[in-house]
């Protein structure tokens, strides 16, 4: 394909994953992001083999490597001691893991390799409408600057999409329940290697992922995150610290030394979680596309927001290599992308009440019957398939594991 003016809305990780694989690829690429200064919002996340594999694409992952936590098991378990969860990457292929990573490692990484490769960052540019005119698009900011015109434009503006309303046919949602995160130094061994997660019926949850480090010579860390109605945070904040640490205390005595860090609420970070959708995920009208949290927010049960982000940033590009026209290319990509996207969904959909909701008489089927019946082989691999990524439907798995 011709080289192609490009607009890409947001400056998460969707948008600069993409920025970086077409301005490669000769294309003209310009990321409006409206904060007025680039950094990372939120604590760690878990990379999946699937967002490796695109990090490796990007020739991003052996230095992400060395400044992550490979993660090789996932540990749930209630306050008692039952274990709900107890499932290791290796019991589906020995080399498979997760990675633990900072998000300020990866957000780096990811605009570091945009700009490498040309792309024009403009922060400060909230875009608030798409003029459309033909086969280009301008975009207008908050200050009625207009951008572009674009041979396509690329919404990668996160979960709270202000472009959204653009797609004719999305659905979203706020999920009642959302969770307190702050990031501790890492001391000692207690979390190696493992994500671990403490349950107290459906309505309280403790998690422990070892994020590894911001940045080369910063110290490891671990990203702690507390289940919380987005209603009641003003009355969790009002409680105070000490009532939080208590009954944290209670869920997760073994954290002690990792909670007791925390000196201010105003250290935590509340993220609140979507559930959204679109299909078609490109207009029919005009060359505009949506990627990630802007085209399918989803609860983070099963950690895979920033993994479906890469892959949706990948497969675009590859799209638009292998077609002869944008509307071609976007119809081929949406094709593409459908079976992956709307397991997840609909799997995310479906675990979440059963971790984070007020539907208390779920856990005790959870409790009695989901670690017996991860011992069933069928069922324990596509429990380790979701996990990992690969899924595309109940009996199909993506070619990484082919």
């Amino acid at each position: 394909m011709r080289s192609l003016r490009i607009g890409i809305v947001g400056c998460g990780t969707a948008g600069p994953a993409v920025a970086a694989i077409l301005a490669r690829g000769g294309h003209a690429v310009t990321i409006l992001e409206r904060a007025p200064e680039l950094h990372p919002v939120g604590a760690g996340l878990l990379i999946q083999p699937t967002g490796m594999h695109v990090l490796q694409h990007l020739g991003l992952l052996d230095d992400l490597l060395t400044l992550g936590s490979r993660i090789h098991r996932l540990d749930g378990r209630t306050a008692t001691g039952r274990h709900i969860l107890d499932l290791a990457y290796a019991d589906l292929a020995p080399h498979l893991f997760g990675l633990g990573l900072h998000r300020g490692a990866l957000f780096a990484a990811l605009l570091g390799a945009a700009t490498r490769a040309g792309a024009d960052v403009r922060v400060g540019c909230t875009v608030e409408s798409i003029k459309i005119d033909g086969d280009a698009v301008k975009m207008v900011d908050s200050h009625t600057n207009s951008h572009g015109p674009f041979d396509l434009v690329i919404v990668a503006d996160g979960a709270k999409s202000a472009l959204r309303q653009y797609a004719p046919h999305h659905r979203v949602k706020r999920y009642p329940w959302g969770a307190l995160w702050f990031v501790a130094d890492r001391r000692g061994t207690t979390f190696d290697h493992t994500l671990s997660q403490v349950y107290r019926s459906t309505d309280r949850m403790i998690g422990f992922l070892p994020s590894g480090r911001p940045r080369a010579r910063a110290a490891d860390t671990i990203s702690v995150f507390w289940s919380l109605p987005y209603k009641a945070h003003d009355r969790f904040r009002a409680a105070g610290l000490d009532a939080w640490r208590r009954e944290a205390l209670e869920l997760a005595p073994h954290a002690t030394e990792l909670l007791q860090q925390v000196q201010s609420l105003d250290e935590c970070v509340f993220a609140s979680y979507f559930d959204s959708s679109m299909r078609p995920c490109y207009l029919h009208d005009a060359p505009v596309v949506f990627l990630g949290d802007a085209a399918h927010a989803m609860s983070p049960q099963l950690g895979q927001g920033a993994n479906l982000a890469l892959v949706d940033a990948l497969e675009l590009a590859q799209c638009l290599s292998s077609e002869s026209s944008v509307r071609t290319a976007l119809h081929v990509y949406d094709q593409q992308r459908a079976a992956h996207i709307g397991f997840y969904s609909r799997a995310s959909r479906w675990l979440t009440p059963w971790f984070q909701s007020d539907l208390t008489p779920l856990a005790w089927p959870r409790d009695v019957l989901m670690h017996p019946l991860s011992r069933v082989p069928w069922i324990r691999k596509q429990m380790l398939q979701s996990l990992a990524g690969v899924k595309d439907g109940v009996f199909s798995v993506r070619a990484e594991l082919k």
